[in-house]
Formats: structure tokens, C-alpha cells, sequence
């Protein structure tokens, strides 16, 4: 592949990351801000409470509450998944005629949920996200540093993963080999998960209901962000590597033809 396709891929997937940006601002905004609203509630009401009772006046913020849920929020998803649509399309230009004979859009949805499972699945499971008023802000920079070490291993483990199934694919089948490929990832993850130190402040008292509903939301929210991407950066490269044939009139034939055009590699 020339750098000419790579950087016109580069360029789509940061489009279809921003369609898909857009897309997970609206169900975050729906799904996800009112968990967060919550516990927002219960921070002050445990404020309220440790000053007997008397809530103290909150400190004039710079942004709003209504900005950071509507322009803050969106600001925020929209530079995320313009990144992640950048990289992801790195990814795909590499693994496009790596992982099997499987044409534009199907290699687009084949990195769109390995990246959800490596980028945003397996570190979940491990260290969950905590919606406000549930982490002590002194640990911020080891739980952090925690998620992205789980981030980088379980990346590490998919490419690991992915080249043990094209080792094995010669001797057990495609099929089987898949199967052997991902049963290695999932032992693999699980015995790093339980080796990696585990991060719980939630208090003893904060609403189950919230914390599950701010989970449930975060986990959706890049569901949806890699599904989009995925479908979207899938009908763009198709565009650039697959174009259709062109049905062009042949002059003085009784039957005329289209005449196809080639792939652009």
C-alpha cells in the first residue's frame, strides 16, 4: 500500500471518528450524564452532612454545570475519538491483507471490535470507571497509570494473539486456530488482571443503582463509539480501495458491457 492510500486512509478515519465522535456525545449526553448528575447529588449531600447540615456556598466554577454536560462533554468525545480514529485507521492499513482474505469493510469491522475489546473492554474489567465522588483524588495517578498499563498489555496480548493464530492456522485450520488464539488471550489477560493490583474507594454507602448505571453507561458509550467507527470508516475505505465498476456505453457493439475499473491499492 503507497504512503498516497495510507494518508487518504489516515484522513478518513479521523472523519468517520468524528461522525462517530458525534454519535456517542449524543448517547452519553442521554445515558450518561444523569449517573453523573447523581453522584454529584451525593457528594453534596456528604458535604452538606459533614458541615452539620449546612451546605457550604459552592466556589463560582469557570464553566458551568450545564457547559460541561452539553460543549464540555462533547469537546471532550469529539478530540478522543478524532485520535482513536487516526490510530485505528494506522491499524487497519496494516492489517488490511494480515489477518485473512476479508475485503475493505469486513477488515474495518474486524479492527473496530478487536479495538474495542483491547482498548476499552479488557481494561473495564479490571479497573472499572468510577463516576464523581467515588475515588480519592490523592490516588489519581496510580489508578491512571494502572489503566493504561492494563490498556498497553492487553494490546500487546491481541497482537500476540493475532500472530499465534496465523502460526497455527497451517496446522489446525483457520477455524481451530482462531479458537486456540483467543482462548491464549483470554488466559493470558486473566492471569495479568490478577497479578495487577486492584483500585477500590467506592464508598460503603453511595447508591449500587448509580454506580452500575454510570458503569453500564461508560461501557456502552464506547460500544458505540467503536461500532460507528467501525461502519463508517468501512463505507469510506471501501470507497478508496474497492471502487465500482463504471458502465460505460461501447459504440458499434450490438451488446455493451461495463468495463471495470481497478482497485486502488
Amino acid at each position: 500500500m503507497n504512503s498516497t492510500t495510507v494518508r487518504t486512509l489516515l484522513v478518513r478515519g479521523m472523519l468517520a471518528g468524528i461522525g462517530a465522535g458525534l454519535l456517542a456525545s449524543v448517547v452519553a449526553y442521554f445515558i450518561g450524564i444523569p449517573s453523573v448528575d447523581a453522584a454529584i447529588d451525593y457528594e453534596s449531600a456528604q458535604a452538606a452532612s459533614a458541615a452539620g447540615g449546612h451546605a457550604h456556598d459552592a466556589e463560582e466554577e469557570l464553566f458551568s454545570r450545564a457547559q460541561q454536560s452539553t460543549v464540555g462533554l462533547a469537546t471532550g468525545v469529539l478530540v478522543f475519538a478524532t485520535a482513536l480514529g487516526g490510530i485505528a485507521a494506522l491499524a487497519y492499513c496494516f492489517a488490511l491483507g494480515r489477518v485473512g482474505r476479508f475485503r475493505a469493510r469486513a477488515t474495518a469491522a474486524l479492527v473496530a471490535g478487536a479495538g474495542f475489546v483491547t482498548v476499552s473492554l479488557v481494561p473495564f474489567l479490571k479497573y472499572p470507571a468510577n463516576p464523581p465522588a467515588t475515588s480519592d483524588p490523592g490516588s489519581l495517578d496510580q489508578r491512571t497509570t494502572l489503566y493504561f498499563l492494563m490498556i498497553a498489555l492487553s494490546v500487546l496480548l491481541g497482537v500476540g494473539a493475532i500472530l499465534l493464530g496465523r502460526r497455527l492456522a497451517a496446522r489446525l485450520g483457520d477455524w481451530n486456530a482462531s479458537v486456540a488464539a483467543g482462548a491464549a488471550f483470554v488466559a493470558v489477560v486473566a492471569v495479568a488482571m490478577a497479578f495487577l493490583p486492584s483500585v477500590s474507594e467506592t464508598p460503603k454507602d453511595f447508591p449500587a443503582t448509580v454506580l452500575w448505571e454510570f458503569r453500564l453507561a461508560a461501557l456502552g458509550i464506547q460500544a458505540v463509539l467503536w461500532a460507528a467507527f467501525g461502519l463508517l470508516f468501512g463505507h469510506l475505505a471501501e470507497r478508496v480501495l474497492e471502487p465500482r465498476a463504471v458502465a460505460t456505453p461501447v459504440s458499434g457493439a450490438a451488446v455493451g458491457g461495463p468495463v471495470a475499473t481497478g482497485v486502488s491499492e
